[in-house]
C-alpha cells in the first residue's frame, strides 16, 4: 500500500510505459532518470515511512484508530480513484507539465502535513498530497517511455526499478530514525529536497511531450469513481465510532453503492472510459485482477497493523519497527528477476497458485507470536516466507495482466491494475479495520470484568477503547492495576491481529483459488489474448 503498502503494486513498471514517442537528446537522459528517481522516491518513502509514523501520531494528537485509518485512507483514495485520470492528463496537456504539477501538490500538501496541528487538518492535506501522487505516479514512467528509445528503454526503466526498489526499502528505516530521533512531521518535510531538485531537472533538462492519440478525459468517471470509493471507505470506517444505524453510515454506503453502480453504466457506454470494461471479458484478465484485489487486501491492512504491533504492543523502537519490514521489501527486490523467469518455464498459472499459498503460510505465522520481543524466533520466519510468497506472485501477476491483452492496451490495462492493488488496500483498512476493533472490544471487555473497576473508571476505558493498542490505564489507580490493565490491553490488541491475520491467509488461499479457476493454462493463453479487443 499507501499506499498505504511499503511495496510497489503489480505494473508499476510497465503501467505507464506503453508509449511510443521520439526519445530526447543524449546528454538530458541521465537527468531524466534522475529527476523521475526523485519524484517517485518521494512518492514510495512517504507511502512506507507514514505506516512507521501511525503510533507516534496516534499518541500526539491522542487519536483513535479511527482517526489512524483516515490519516492513512485519505492518501490512498484519492490516488487510487485518480491515478488512471492522471495518467490521461499527462498525455492530454503533457507529461512534464502534468508531471511537475504533481510534484508540487505533492509537496504543498506535504509541507501542509508536516505542520498540522489536528487530525481533520492532517486529514485534509494527505487527501490533496493523494490528488498529487495521481499526477506525479503516472508521469514518471510515461517520462521515461518517451525518452528514451525502444533500444534504452528497457535498461532505463530497470534502472528506475533498481534505485525505486532501494529507496523502497530504505523507506521504514528512514521514516523510523525520524520518528525516534526528530519527529513524525519529517516523514513529510524531507519531501521538500527532493521536490526542489526534480522541478529544477525538470525544467532544465526534461523535454515536453504530449501524446499523439491523446482523447478526453473520463470526468464524470473520475467524479463517481471518487464518490463511490469515498462512501463504502467512509461508511465502514466511521461504523466503529457512529455505529451501523446511524444515517451518516448507512446514507454513506447507499451513496457509495449507487455512485460505483452508476460508474459501472457509464463506463460501458461512453466513448473514452477510464475503465474499458470490455477488457474484463477476458478471463484472464478479470481472474488476474480479482487475484490482486484478494492479495493486496491482505498485504495492505497487514502494513497497516504490523508497525502498530511492533511499536505498541512489542515495545520496538520506531527505528527497529522499520528494519524489522527490510527482509520483506528485500526478498521482493533480489528475486524480482528469479521470479519473472517462472514465467518463461512455467506459465504465470502455477506461480500465482504457488505464491499465494506460501503467502497465506506467512499470514499464519504472523498469527502465532503474543507478546515476545525476540524477533529472530518470533517475527523473522513470518516475514521472510510472506516475502518469498510475494516475490513469487508479483512479476507472474504482472506479466499474466500485461499478455492477456493486446498490445495497443496494454498500458490501460496494467494500470487498471495497479488502481486495483491500490483500493484494495483501501477498502481493507476500512473493512477488516473493523473486524480489528470489534475484537480488540470484545476481548478487552471480559478481561475488564475481571478487576474491580471503579464504574468512571471502567466507563473511561471502555470509551476509549477505539485506540486500540494506544490507550494506556489511567494514572489514577495504583501502579499493580496499571500494569495489569495494559497488558490486558496489548494482549487484546494481540487476539485482534491474529484473527485478522487469519482472514489475511484465508484471502490470499482465495487468490490461489482464482488463479486455479480462473486462470488459462499456457497452452491456452494464446487463444484467449484475442478476447480482450
Amino acid at each position: 500500500m499507501a499506499s498505504i503498502i511499503p511495496m510497489r503494486t503489480p505494473c508499476d513498471a510497465v503501467a505507464q510505459s506503453a508509449v511510443g514517442e521520439i526519445p530526447c537528446e543524449e546528454r538530458a537522459k541521465p537527468w531524466v532518470l534522475t529527476a523521475t528517481i526523485l519524484a517517485s522516491s518521494m512518492a514510495f518513502i512517504d507511502s512506507t515511512a507514514i505506516n512507521i509514523a501511525l503510533p507516534s501520531l496516534q499518541a500526539n494528537f491522542h487519536a483513535n484508530v479511527v482517526d489512524v485509518q483516515w490519516v492513512v485512507e485519505s492518501y490512498g483514495l484519492f490516488l487510487g480513484a485518480l491515478i488512471l485520470v492522471g495518467g490521461s492528463l499527462g498525455d492530454l496537456f503533457g507529461r512534464r507539465l502534468i508531471f511537475m504539477a504533481g510534484v508540487a501538490v505533492f509537496t504543498i500538501a506535504s509541507v501542509a502535513c508536516g505542520v498540522a496541528q489536528s487530525i481533520p487538518v492532517l486529514i485534509a492535506a494527505r487527501s490533496v498530497q493523494g490528488v498529487g501522487a495521481a499526477l506525479l505516479v503516472p508521469g514518471s514512467l510515461a517520462i521515461i517511455s518517451t525518452s528514451f528509445d525502444e533500444k534504452s528503454r528497457g535498461q532505463a526503466i530497470g534502472v528506475w526499478s533498481g534505485f525505486t526498489a532501494i529507496t523502497t526499502a530504505v523507506g521504514p528505516v528512514l521514516g523510523g530514525w525520524l520518528v525516534e530521533h526528530a519527529s513524525w512531521r519529517w516523514v513529510f518535510f524531507i519531501n521538500v529536497p527532493l521536490a526542489a531538485a526534480v522541478i529544477v531537472i525538470s525544467l532544465w533538462r526534461i523535454p515536453e511531450t504530449i501524446g499523439k492519440a491523446a482523447g478526453r478525459i473520463d470526468w464524470p468517471g473520475a467524479l463517481l469513481a471518487t464518490l463511490g470509493l469515498g462512501g463504502i471507505v467512509f461508511g465502514f470506517i466511521e461504523s466503529s465510532n457512529l455505529g451501523w444505524r446511524n444515517p451518516l453510515v448507512f446514507g454513506s454506503l447507499i451513496l457509495g453503492l449507487g455512485c460505483l453502480t452508476g460508474f459501472a453504466a457509464l463506463e460501458a457506454r461512453t466513448s473514452f472510459p477510464m475503465v474499458p470494461l470490455v477488457l474484463f471479458k477476458n478471463p484472464s484478465f478479470s481472474g488476474a485482477n480479482l487475484l490482486t484485489l484478494f492479495l493486496y487486501s491482505a498485504v495492505g491492512i497487514f502494513f497497516f497493523l504490523f508497525p502498530l504491533n511492533l511499536i505498541q504492543v512489542q515495545q520496538y523502537s520506531s527505528t527497529a519497527a522499520g528494519a524489522a519490514i527490510l527482509p520483506f521489501i528485500l526478498l521482493m527486490f533480489l528475486l524480482s528477476r528469479w521470479s519473472g523467469g517462472l514465467v518463461a518455464r512455467y506459465g504465470a498459472r502455477r506461480p500465482l497458485i504457488v505464491g499465494p499459498l506460501v503467502a497465506a503460510l506467512g499470514f499464519v505465522l504472523f498469527a502465532v507470536p503474543a507478546i515476545a520481543r525476540d524477533y529472530w524466533v518470533m517475527f523473522f520466519p513470518a516475514v521472510v516466507v510472506l516475502g518469498l510468497g510475494m516475490a513469487i506472485t508479483v512479476a507472474p501477476l504482472t506479466t499474466d495482466v500485461m499478455n492477456s491483452v493486446d498490445q495497443d492496451v496494454v498500458g490501460t490495462a496494467s494500470g487498471i491494475n495497479n488502481a486495483v492493488a491500490r483500493v484494495a488496500g483501501i477498502l481493507a483498512i476500512a473493512i477488516l479495520g473493523i473486524a480489528m476493533v470489534y475484537a480488540f472490544r470484545a476481548r478487552l471487555d471480559r478481561a475488564l470484568d475481571h478487576f474491580s473497576l471503579p464504574s468512571g473508571v471502567l466507563g473511561e476505558l471502555r470509551s476509549n477503547e477505539s485506540q486500540l493498542a494506544g490507550l494506556q490505564a489511567p494514572a489514577n489507580l495504583d501502579q499493580k492495576t496499571q500494569e495489569e490493565i495494559n497488558n490486558s490491553i496489548r494482549l487484546a490488541f494481540v487476539f485482534g491481529f491474529r484473527l485478522v491475520m487469519l482472514i489475511c491467509s484465508g484471502l490470499a488461499l482465495a487468490s490461489a483459488a482464482v488463479a486455479w479457476l480462473m486462470l488459462p493454462k499456457a497452452s491456452n493463453r494464446s487463444s484467449l489474448s484475442g478476447q480482450a479487443s
